[in-house]
């Protein structure tokens, strides 16, 4: 206990799980650590559960963290019906289902820019912070807090909380101190510039700052992550993968991806995995990437001496990527960093750096506007996540999507998207198993005509082109032709039938 927990006074405070879910009180605001099912708390948010399931207690709580979470909370607490309020992003099924009006009493889901939950969290949006819960690796001799595998808002919802729950987690190597880069910027109109302009720069501290007597309780956590299964790329992820790699050559080529000049940043996936390991297989070096996680793409790239540093606010593996990181810590000590993700995902660091940005499309128009979050334009699926702060800021952005759903019975590429995260003005590059398009300095239709042909599924492509020219011919030229009458009938015909494919074409 004495290496963990450094600072004499917090000793003193170390309680079971059960007894520090005691903290936590109906009504509540609860901010937990953690960014993807990586670095949240576990034991405490178990221990309430418990609580909540056998009866004893009836608990329901506003919910913010840095991004998703791992089962212990997200799930157990949607699925007990224990949050009332969600920011600022989710993964869990269950949860997705209450926000869905799956529950009798919902979840008000408050879907986020999570570059900007932790100045929303600061301006006072989401109320008063009662409780935050912190997974860490251990406890400065000032108190301060050393984080786990993931950073997310943790700093400032410690800095807001009335009270902090610290969960020592001895499952996490200690060997994760000197990892972490906190850094807290002022907010407007008092905010100076971020003074990180190379991606192995570190301008923080290794550690969440906290006074000691904000911390109410220290509990012993012994549980592992439990992180989501990385599917094998198939045949489609491979493809789109193969496509961006080209894309890339071409830049290369081109001279405007030069070696240790333009970090990448890719989402989470067996796609952007695919996309990694073709990185590596088509021979690029030097590489280095500036994103919110760091999968085991990234980690096999580092290892084979291609990428030389990764800057992220999550480490989110699988089970095996991590077991590796864990046995070759010291490897990797200088070449990876964690930031907070007001860093990671800010939109003045990106845009400095001059990041290439890679995230998923749940579908995309002719014209290039992208759904990332909802499905049928009503039922939430993920959330915007951090998609939007890379999408504006960087200096290429490509979405990936394969070109249809649903065993081909529904087209990702459509007349226009049911909801709009990303508009056409942030997508220059459309990329799907079928191949990319290029859409910088294209003109709306231009950028119609090509993604009808780079990217859409063979089996709709002369239903789009029919709608296009449809469309040009009623709106004598427009600038942006539509025929909203179509559009919906298009979304409608996939609800009723699941096929977007016209009856002679079934």
């Amino acid at each position: 206990m004495g290496e963990r927990i450094r600072c004499a006074a917090l000793k003193e405070r170390v309680m079971t799980a059960d007894q520090a879910a005691r903290l936590i009180e109906d009504g509540m605001t609860v901010a937990v650590s953690g960014f993807t099912p990586s670095g949240n708390p576990k034991a405490v948010p178990l221990a309430l559960a418990e609580q909540v399931r056998s009866g004893e207690r009836k608990v329901r709580v506003d919910l913010l963290s840095g991004a998703s979470t791992g089962p212990e909370i997200d799930e157990t607490w949607a699925e007990l019906d224990m949050i009332a309020r969600r920011v600022p992003y989710i993964t869990s099924p269950a949860l997705r289902r209450a926000v869905n009006g799956a529950s009798p009493r919902g979840v008000a889901y408050l879907d986020q820019h999570l570059g900007m939950t932790a100045q929303n969290a600061r301006y006072g949006f989401y109320g008063p912070i009662d409780v935050a819960i912190v997974e860490a690796v251990a406890i400065t001799e000032e108190g301060n807090i050393v984080p786990s595998t993931a950073v997310g808002c943790t700093q400032t919802y410690v800095a807001l909380a009335k009270k902090v729950i610290v969960e020592i987690n001895t499952v996490q190597p200690e060997g994760l101190e000197g990892f972490h880069d906190i850094y807290l910027p002022a907010d407007p109109p008092n905010r100076r510039p971020i003074p990180l302009t190379r991606v192995d720069e570190r301008i923080g501290s290794p550690y969440i700052a906290c006074d000691p007597d904000k911390i109410a309780a220290v509990v012993w956590c012994d549980m592992a992550v439990k992180p989501r299964p990385l599917a094998a790329p198939d045949e489609t992820s491979q493809r789109i993968a193969d496509n961006i790699v080209a894309f890339l050559q071409a830049e290369r080529a081109a001279g405007r991806l030069s070696a240790g000049q333009v970090p990448l940043q890719s989402g989470v996936g067996s796609v952007a995995n695919a996309v990694l390991m073709g990185l590596e297989s088509a021979g690029f070096e030097h590489l280095s990437f500036y994103s919110e996680v760091i999968q085991d793409g990234v980690i096999r790239l580092l290892d084979a001496g291609c990428a030389d540093m990764a800057s992220a606010t999550s480490l989110s593996m699988s089970r095996e990527g991590m077991t590796h990181f864990v046995e070759h810590l010291e490897d990797y000590r200088g070449k990876i960093v964690l930031r907070d993700s007001e860093i990671s995902n800010g939109a003045e660091t990106i845009r400095r750096l001059g990041v290439i940005a890679m995230n998923t499309a749940v579908e995309a128009d002719i014209y290039g506007n992208v759904n990332s979050s909802q499905m049928n334009g009503a039922a939430i699926y993920n959330g915007i996540g951090g998609a939007g702060d890379y999408a504006r800021n960087a200096s290429v952005t490509i979405f990936m999507t394969a070109s249809s759903a649903r065993e081909g019975r529904i087209s990702s590429i459509v007349p226009m998207v049911t909801h709009v995260d990303h508009t056409e003005h942030d997508v220059d590059v459309l990329v799907t198993e079928q191949g990319y398009a290029d859409l910088r300095g294209r003109s709306p239709k231009e950028r119609a005509r090509l993604i009808i042909e780079n990217c859409a599924h063979p089996a709709y492509r002369p239903q789009l082109r029919r709608y296009f020219e449809r469309a040009c011919a009623a709106t004598h030229g427009a600038q942006t032709p539509q025929l909203l009458d179509e559009c919906f009938s298009f979304h409608l015909r996939c609800q009723k039938t699941g096929s977007m494919l016209e009856p002679e074409e079934t």
